[in-house]
This record gives structure tokens, C-alpha cells and sequence, in this order.
């Protein structure tokens, strides 16, 4: 069993078999994770831009919803959730519906900034709707992939040899994340250099986290990369790490529980004080930060604290078509769209909470409730 009383995921090719058939083939990722074709001709185009995490569900929700809507074409693109804000109000890119893994980046980096087209912030509300937790996965031909656990994970991963995957916490939820993690590790393994051991220092420049009053403060250079040789490998986003791990380029990186089921991974659970997934401790995960040491959104310093994991989206203020974003949105949170999250075992909310709930579009009231 795991630390939340689930039963363990075993890797498919525990029994002697094969790997299981991807729900999506490598070139078909590829394809979503890039820019999403032209519309097709006499549709109604909704572009949603999301966490590549959600790649899977959504393409199936893409589907689902073209099906009841048929005179709607939903355009979907997915990148590292901080990527996923840039497009919005860097890049330039006019986008209908953005979903991030992380609702916090949403008043940091859309309130804090006016659209040109409409003067008013990027966003004005949010609504955070889905859940998950944080797993170390593994491939078939891992280094030492047998006798890993929950136990012995942070001394595995420091053998010789052992590649371990990043995903760029300048552009990704779950690279800061796997730094908020590995920090934490530290006290909760008693291994009080084991940041140092399997990051840090295989990063240039090196990180080390620094306790500020009781909290361990990562902060990340603009120029960072893995130092050549160190068996670390970083990637823009964390779904690129998972294509390393079934091809046997990468032995171990931490990911969503629900990726590593969508894809037939192994996976060790993490105790409930890491896995960023548990509500009693809340309070733990609040003691990491991460902080980008440069100003990659213009006048906005990004910092972001340890929490719960928390998916959310938004329309933003000057998005193309806001009515059917809208009804787009309020699918993806009833009961088809959470349906077709839950059989891609991603978690929904049982209730929706929406920040700025006077602000959100009249049809997507009843499917949340004002955040607390």
C-alpha cells in the first residue's frame, strides 16, 4: 500500500509482460504539445492552452466535446505551466482558455498585468478544479528499479550512474516543485545534503536551498543547466521526461501520479509530508519556496510557495471567443468533462473554488463556489 492507503501502481512489465500500448503515441505528443493547426474551415475556432500534465485527458476531452459541439474546433497546446502564461502575456498569443498546474500563478503573473486589447488585467478571476499528487516514476530499464521503495529512494538515486530528470523550473510547475520536494526530503530522510547531493550541485551554477526562518528558500538563476556529466537531465516541461523514461534515456524523475498511471509507469509513492497532495500536511509543503532570481514576466518577480497541488484555468480578458470559451469551460467542469478526467486519473475537486467569484462568466457560476 502507499502512504494514502492506495493500492501501488505495479509497473507493467513487473509479471514478465510488455509495456503497455501509450494511450497517445509519441508522435501524436509531439503534435499537441506544439502549435495547434489552422481552424478548420466554417468552425468556430476555441483555443485552449494548458499543462502539458494534461495532455492525455484533455486530448480526450478535445474529442468528446467536438462530438456534442460539432461546429466548434478546440485548439489545444499544452507547455509548462509557466510557459503557458508567457504565451498569454508575453508572446502575444490570443488565447481562449489557459489552464496552468499551479492556480497560484494566475493572480501572480494575469492580475498583475493590462491586455493591450482591453486595458484590464490578462485575468480577473480563476477557478481551481482538479488535484493530484507528486510520485517518483520509472521505466522499464531504470537502474535499479527492483529494488526501489519509499525507503531507500533518495540513497538509490545518488548511485553512480542513476539519471535523474528535471523538468526547467523557470518554465514548469513541476520543476519547482521537484525542488521543493527534494528539500524537504532533506529533514524528513535526515540526509541533510541530499539537495545538494541530487541537484544542486549537478546544476550551474549549483542551488542550495537557504533556511530563512524555518523556511528553505530555493532561489533559481536566469542561466541555469545540468552540469555535463552529472546524470541529471532537464527538460522545458515534465511529459517531455516521460517519453526519456520509456525509452530507457532516463532512469527516474518525479512526476504527477496521474501521468505516471496514464502511461503504464512504475511509481513510488512519496510519503504524505512530500507528495504535495495531502491536505493534513499543508503546513509541511509551506515550508519550501522557490524563488526565480530575475524578471522573466517584466515587472513581476516570480516566487512560489509550497502548497497543495492545485489545476486551474481561466478565460482571459482578451481572449477571441470568451462565450464559448466559456461553455467549453462549463463542460470540462460537469459531468462529461469530469468523467473524462476521472477515467485519466485525474483528480477533480469535488467542488470547484473560484477566486474572484463575482467576476466569473454567469454560466460558470454554478460550477464553482467563492474560494475561502
Amino acid at each position: 500500500m502507499t502512504s494514502r492507503g492506495l493500492p501501488a501502481v505495479p509497473p507493467p512489465w513487473a509479471a514478465g509482460g510488455r509495456l503497455p500500448r501509450r494511450a497517445l503515441p509519441a508522435l501524436l505528443l509531439a503534435a499537441l504539445l506544439a502549435a495547434a493547426p489552422g481552424c478548420s474551415e466554417g468552425k468556430t475556432p476555441v483555443k485552449v492552452m494548458f499543462a502539458g500534465s494534461l495532455i492525455i485527458p484533455f486530448a480526450a476531452l478535445e474529442q468528446a466535446y467536438e462530438a456534442a459541439y460539432p461546429g466548434v474546433d478546440v485548439q489545444m497546446e499544452g507547455h509548462g505551466s509557466i510557459q503557458v502564461i508567457r504565451h498569454v502575456t508575453e508572446i502575444g498569443d490570443l488565447v481562449d482558455v489557459a489552464v496552468t498546474a499551479d492556480g497560484a500563478l494566475i493572480p501572480q503573473l494575469m492580475y498583475s498585468r493590462a491586455a493591450p486589447e482591453t486595458g484590464r488585467p490578462f485575468a480577473e478571476w480563476y477557478v481551481e478544479f482538479a488535484t493530484n499528487h507528486f510520485a517518483l516514476a520509472y521505466g522499464a530499464a531504470s537502474r535499479y528499479s527492483a529494488e526501489i521503495g519509499e525507503d531507500n529512494w533518495p540513497e538509490i538515486l545518488g548511485r553512480p550512474g542513476v539519471r535523474l530528470g528535471l523538468a526547467d523550473p523557470r518554465l514548469d510547475a513541476a520543476g519547482y516543485r521537484t525542488l521543493m520536494v527534494l528539500a524537504l526530503a532533506q529533514e524528513e530522510y535526515g540526509r541533510p545534503t541530499m539537495f545538494y547531493d541530487l541537484a544542486g550541485a549537478r546544476l550551474r551554477p549549483p542551488v542550495v536551498p537557504e533556511d530563512q526562518g524555518g523556511r528553505l528558500v530555493i532561489t533559481v538563476p536566469e542561466l541555469l543547466e545540468p552540469r555535463s556529466g552529472s546524470g541529471l537531465v532537464m527538460r522545458g516541461s515534465s511529459i517531455q521526461l516521460v517519453a526519456l523514461l520509456e525509452s530507457g534515456d532516463l532512469d527516474y524523475a518525479f512526476e504527477y501520479e496521474s501521468v505516471i498511471r496514464q502511461h503504464g509507469l512504475g511509481m513510488v509513492a512519496l510519503p504524505a509530508a512530500l507528495d504535495l497532495g495531502t491536505e493534513a500536511a499543508r503546513d509541511r509543503y509551506r515550508q519550501a519556496q522557490v524563488r526565480l532570481d530575475f524578471r522573466r514576466f517584466a515587472s513581476v518577480e516570480p516566487v512560489f510557495d509550497g502548497d497543495l497541488i492545485r489545476y486551474a484555468l481561466t478565460i482571459p480578458t482578451n481572449a477571441p471567443e470568451p462565450e464559448e470559451a466559456a461553455r467549453f469551460v462549463a463542460y470540462l467542469l460537469g459531468p462529461e468533462g469530469r468523467a473524462i478526467m476521472e477515467a485519466n486519473y485525474q483528480e477533480m475537486l469535488a467542488q470547484p473554488e473560484a477566486d474572484h467569484y463575482d467576476a466569473l462568466p454567469n454560466d460558470l457560476r454554478p460550477f464553482a463556489v467563492p474560494a475561502p
